[in-house]
């Protein structure tokens, strides 16, 4: 975005004479029963210009609809076949030979992402990550594919032990040894990149009274000045996506590249959620878009040029947590746009953002946009305790098991909960019993969302009590 007001015929000159910078991409996601098929995705991807989508599995419909398009793919080894995939080579050969060379060349596959978020599993798949990463590769290099297909892992911010000042970015200590060092020993030993997932959104929806909405949006703003290297942020995703590049540098690995694989905005939320609507949306992707495609890095790697995939193509129905969840589609399942923004250079041409003059009832109690201070030092920004009495929020024992595991994937994955304290061996891991798990994860969901109304229902497998639940030897929290 420019900083400074420009008349617009330099605006528009300066948009033909800019060479092409990085590139958008598109995640496909779907967890809906209302969804187009393949077919006619793949015809809306290229109507729209999109060369570029990432898809959460290997699905052969859609890798065959992809079949002879110039788009290329990224796709999936889910969380939870890493362990089969780090124990066994011959699984990962038989999974990539299936998954990858069966469709390959004339489905342009240019990725394979291992797992999702991994480091936020409830399952514990961490110490699988990396020599599942490593058996991809290989059973990739017996089909000859190795230096086609690169193999990487996204990570969410939740991974930074401190991400504020971003030049003070750096991973959780307990991950650096025993997944972080190997990881990027090995992207950097195969010419891979480290995927990162980021959202401005939650950041500036938990701290709205001291983030500036024209900095997360990518407007015009004062910006704010790193302490640490005397850089000024004019947005958020520079901020965020500097603390990554800085934790990269604190461990000696200023080559590894990053790729944004997922970030968005969603257009509709629960009447707590600071600055879900449709002008924000618009107002966040499109900025983007514009940033991206025009040559801008960020302050601390001003050269770089990211390839950003936004978050995500449809609206999907079937998606558990708040409103939110179910908004950050570019596109309504009958592929009507959600709102118009531009997905390449030429359609940059004719774009502008235009702020709305009327406030969004999505956007409820939205605070007045002030210059950035000081965020608070996590990755996703924190939320203050509610005035409410204290309530709880629990699993409910007679909820199917698979929607259960469902919610609780969810909880810590998206959502954000503090899952530490039930990995095995840390406190609130004993009960062993999912009842027990979910209870402490949506627990901790509920409280980061400051006791919400519509933040303790993960599809009607949870409800809110007043008697602090009882497992073991477990505290369940009542605020953070």
């Amino acid at each position: 975005m420019l900083r400074f007001t420009v008349p617009a015929i330099s605006l528009f000159l300066t948009l033909l004479t800019l060479t092409d910078g990085g590139s958008i991409g598109v995640n496909y996601g779907r967890i809906a029963n209302n969804l187009p098929s393949a077919v006619k995705v793949v015809q809306l991807l290229k109507s729209n210009g999109l060369n570029r989508v990432k898809v959460y599995d290997t699905d052969p419909a859609v890798l065959h609809a992809l079949s002879g398009t110039d788009i290329k793919v990224t796709v999936d080894l889910p969380n939870q076949q890493l362990f089969a995939a780090a124990r066994s080579f011959s699984f990962a050969v038989a999974w990539v030979n299936r998954n990858v060379a069966a469709y390959h060349p004339h489905t342009q596959i240019e990725a394979i992402a291992v797992g999702n978020e991994v480091f936020a599993d409830p399952s514990n798949t961490t110490k699988f990550l990396v020599p599942a990463m490593k058996n991809i590769h290989q059973a990739l290099t017996r089909f000859n594919l190795h230096n086609q297909i690169k193999v990487s892992s996204p990570i969410a911010l939740a991974a930074l032990g401190n991400s504020y000042p971003s030049s003070a970015g750096s991973f959780r200590p307990e991950l650096i040894e025993p997944v972080f060092e190997p990881m990027l020993r090995f992207l950097r030993e195969t010419g891979s990149y480290l995927m990162v997932n980021v959202y401005p959104f939650f950041a500036y929806e938990s701290n709205a009274d001291v983030i500036s909405l024209d900095y997360a949006l990518f407007r015009e703003n004062p910006g704010v000045v790193d302490p640490g290297n005397g850089l000024r942020y004019f947005n958020l995703f520079d901020a965020q996506i500097d603390a990554v590049f800085a934790a990269l540098s604190a461990l000696k690995y200023n080559d590894v590249e990053i790729v944004v694989t997922e970030t968005g905005w969603p257009s509709k939320g629960d009447n707590n959620e600071v600055g879900a609507s449709v002008d924000n949306a618009a107002a966040y992707n499109g900025n983007l878009v514009r940033k991206i495609l025009t040559g801008g890095g960020t302050p601390l790697r001003p050269k770089a040029d990211l390839t950003v995939y936004l978050f995500a193509l449809f609206n999907e129905n079937q998606k558990f947590g708040p409103t939110s969840e179910r908004n950050f589609g570019l596109f309504y399942p009958d592929e009507r746009k959600v709102y118009d923004i531009p997905f390449t250079t030429e359609g940059l041409k004719d774009y502008h953002d235009r702020p709305s003059t009327s406030p969004s009832p999505s956007t409820a109690n939205p605070a007045t946009p002030v210059t950035p201070v000081t965020a608070p030092s996590s990755g996703t920004g924190g939320v203050s305790k509610s005035s409410a009495a204290n309530t709880w929020c629990v699993a409910n024992p007679d909820a199917e098991k698979e929607k259960l595991q469902v919610a609780l994937d969810f909880a810590c994955g998206e959502g954000g909960a503090d899952c530490r304290p039930i990995q095995p061996g840390a406190t609130c891991y004993d009960p062993n019993t999912l009842v027990a798990h979910a209870s402490f994860a949506f627990n901790s969901y509920y409280q980061k969302k400051a006791r919400a109304g519509g933040s303790c229902y993960f599809g009607g497998s949870a409800y809110v009590v007043t008697q602090e639940p009882k497992y073991g030897n477990c505290e369940f929290p009542t605020g953070y």
